[in-house]
């Protein structure tokens, strides 16, 4: 791939979305072209799925088919516009990526790290980040900033027991795949941004 691909991976609130617009504006100040996406969503196809996933109203949704249709919606996310983007050399900013679904499903839901694993690596047809970035921050501080900007979806809503398993969880894989690095996110904005900065500048 003649492009980069970055991931942004951490609980609910703990501050992906103001941090994908500072790197974005980081790499273009630099000349390079950014493409942003999320997780569940970012084509026609994925969104109208993060619409089934995330809504209030489906509380009886199996976990399995939760897990499913995260893995639906990142196939066609990688297919038809991840892979696409990268072959065009631009850098590509993703709010969540495949440990989401190992930490929300295969851990918090407990539907077992390899079970959701071997679905989501059929999902993204051996497309692996190039950075991941675990923004590491208490998570009912981070779901309390979270819903302080208006009502929860389904997951977000969920007790805080699970955003613990969650955190917990992310805290897990961590130690598992070398590719994530965790920072620590209860930081200013300014100084959350300046520890991001030392790290992309050594990919």
């Amino acid at each position: 791939m003649k492009g980069l691909f970055i991931v942004l991976e951490g609980p609910d609130g703990s501050g992906k979305s103001t941090m994908a617009k500072m790197i974005a504006q980081y790499y273009q100040d630099a000349g390079r072209e950014i493409v942003f996406t999320r997780e569940p969503g970012g084509t026609k196809i994925s969104e109208q799925i993060r619409d089934i996933i995330l809504d209030n109203n489906n509380t009886e949704m199996a976990y399995m088919t939760e897990a499913l249709l995260y893995a639906a919606s990142r196939a066609q996310l990688v297919s038809e516009f991840i892979k696409p983007n990268l072959e065009k050399g631009k850098v590509v900013i993703s709010e969540r990526y495949v440990y989401s679904s190992i930490v929300y499903q295969g851990i918090a839901r407990n539907l077992g790290i390899q079970r959701v694993k071997e679905i989501n690596d059929f999902a993204i047809d051996g497309l692996e980040p190039d950075l991941v970035l675990f923004f590491d921050i208490n998570p009912e501080k981070a779901l309390d900033r979270k819903l302080s900007t208006g009502n929860g979806d389904r997951l977000e809503n969920e007790k805080l027991d699970f955003h613990k398993k969650v955190y917990e969880g992310y805290k897990e894989i961590s130690k598992v795949y070398d590719e994530i690095i965790s920072i620590n996110a209860d930081k200013s904005v300014e100084e959350l941004f300046s520890d991001i900065k030392n790290i992309i500048n050594n990919l």
